[in-house]
């Protein structure tokens, strides 16, 4: 930044600089779009054909892509389409959580290879280091030798500011311990790999724009809905994480409750009050968090909260779409797909019946990942970070 007070833009690059974005390009136009061939990735990119052929054998030669079978068309030469190769790059995943904590290994496909999981009453950092140590040695000694030469990193996804949840959770004043960790000083210790930290609702959304529905849209919302509901925004196909990395707090959004008194969206449409619900009536709440997930003993506490959390929800889609103006908005969360598809009619529902004058509805879309987002999108920030773009 200049003394004057004006932002520079972003540097130029140089020709390596290009090389390495290119080779990026063509990684993520196959992770999006899948095997393809060297004309058909030409056609897309405007690069050149020999410039797509050298960056294929290259990215081929370092591991990250597979031949596919040759197809043959009307005329010329059979083309061959190119692949992911699901060994290229492998990473592992934290996703700290309020109740629990996942651990995964995952390809660079967005296959999870292993994963192991903590569940706990509140998050404590030495307990959480642990299960990270432990669990990573664990799930390594699971992996062949090739691919255990392939791992490139390690991301967590966490709240942010976790601390600040200690009263909620009904956490000892240890927990402030959160404030002053140097996380990655504390996994320097025990892990040469370079590590990755995201906002655990960032990490949901970058999940479901790689491996689920968000590669059907260019701009959308993404709620997600765990102990405390999060999001995330896509802007142009690409995951915004803001200069807080904070992008898409929309669990922060003011909306009306179904008393008319307006309060911040985790106090109305997050999990947390569903688990207060069942604590109040004796029920067994690790049930909630347990996999694999069978909400089928509640349904009676489910029915009062989605319908707090639905119209909420809803409202608070308006709001996010007269700042930006967003195509759909995706719904996920911590819970089965059935009541993902539900509390997503219910949504739909709501904000047809809501003043919408000046704005053009989105289209409220179920998301895909569920449960795993967090921990899979933990998983992809040490591969988006070194070879994919967006």
């Amino acid at each position: 930044m200049h003394t004057d007070g004006v932002r520079d833009l972003g540097a130029g690059a140089n020709q390596t600089g290009l090389r390495a974005h290119n080779e990026r390009l063509i990684l993520t136009l196959i992770q999006r779009h899948g095997s393809m061939a060297g004309s058909e990735i030409a056609r897309r990119t405007g690069l050149s054909a020999q410039t797509v052929s050298n960056i294929l054998r290259k990215l081929e030669t370092e591991g990250f892509l597979l031949r596919r079978e040759p197809r043959r068309g009307r005329v010329g030469k059979p083309s061959v389409p190119m692949a992911l190769d699901p060994d290229g790059a492998l990473s592992f995943g934290l996703k700290i959580g309020r109740r629990s904590a996942d651990l995964a290994v995952m390809s660079l496909t967005g296959e999870v290879l292993g994963r192991r999981q903590l569940t706990y009453r509140y998050p404590m950092p030495d307990r959480i280091l642990g299960f990270l140590n432990e669990g990573m040695a664990a799930l390594s000694r699971g992996l062949s030798p090739y691919r255990r030469a392939r791992l490139c990193g390690i991301g967590i996804a966490a709240p942010l500011e976790i601390w600040s949840w200690r009263e909620a959770l009904g956490a000892p004043p240890e927990m402030e311990l959160w404030r002053d960790l140097d996380i990655v000083e504390e996994v320097a210790r025990f892990s040469a790999l370079p590590l990755f930290t995201v906002n655990d609702a960032t990490a949901a959304c970058r999940a479901e724009h790689v491996h689920g529905r968000g590669r059907q849209f260019r701009d959308y919302a993404y709620f997600y809905i765990g102990s405390f509901i999060g999001g995330g925004i896509v802007l142009n196909s690409a995951v915004i994480e803001g200069a807080q990395r904070n992008a898409g707090a929309l669990g922060s959004l003011r909306v009306a409750g179904p008393d008319g008194k307006v309060r911040s969206l985790l106090d109305l449409a997050s999990l947390y009050l569903l688990e207060a619900a069942i604590a109040a009536d004796g029920g067994d709440t690790a049930l909630l968090w347990r996999q694999p997930q069978d909400w089928s003993g509640f349904a009676a506490h489910l029915a009062p909260w989605m319908d707090i959390a639905a119209p909420a929800l809803a409202r608070a889609a308006r709001a996010a779409c007269a700042v930006v103006d967003f195509e759909a908005v995706l719904i996920d969360g911590a819970f089965p797909p059935d009541i993902r598809a539900e509390l997503t009619r219910r949504v739909a529902q709501d904000l047809a019946g809501l003043d919408m004058r000046g704005l053009v509805p989105p289209r409220i879309e179920e998301a895909a990942v569920g449960f795993d987002a967090r921990v899979m999108g933990a998983a992809a920030a040490p591969i988006h970070a070194q070879f994919l773009l967006g």
